[in-house]
């Protein structure tokens, strides 16, 4: 099973985890919540934009790797996008496996992925009242990733 899903809205991490469903030989549910974050103080908020239709096909694909790779028995993906203020959930995975591990290597795979694959564009809205440019993916977003090679 695997639910991905793009919204405007803020999450309901309660619906969110709930997406997952029932399964009898779940023992273990691993969860990754991102929070837009200040930077110290310097932003208000983060801009998010993506390709209605491609992210998501993305974001599916990226989970259809991970169970694949490891026998989990559910993936959820919710991103946000629209603007985003400061401590507000950005993305919610989650992942249902027989085995912690399992689930804990998915959840991690789909996010590196996910922030170097999806499309998706971010721009940071300064405390200031300005805007900056738009944002790339890091060094160390790239390094996450090539530890899946």
């Amino acid at each position: 099973m695997i639910d991905v899903r793009l919204t405007g809205e803020a999450l309901d991490l309660a619906e969110a985890a709930a997406r997952l469903g029932d399964d009898p030989d779940t023992g273990a549910i691993a969860t990754f919540l991102g929070l837009c974050r200040g930077e110290t103080g310097r932003l208000s908020a983060l801009e998010l934009e993506h390709y209605p239709g491609m992210a998501e096909a993305e974001i599916t694909r990226i989970a259809e790797s991970a169970m694949s790779r490891w026998p989990v028995r559910g993936i959820v993906a919710i991103h946000r996008f629209g603007i985003v203020k400061v401590g507000e959930p950005i993305v919610f995975v989650a992942a249902r496996s027989s085995h912690r591990d399992a689930a804990f290597d998915a959840v991690r795979y789909v996010m590196d992925f996910l922030k170097t694959e999806a499309p998706f564009w971010k721009r940071e809205h300064l405390v200031d009242g300005t805007v900056g440019p738009w944002v790339d993916a890091t060094d160390a977003d790239e390094r996450a990733k090539a530890r899946w090679a």
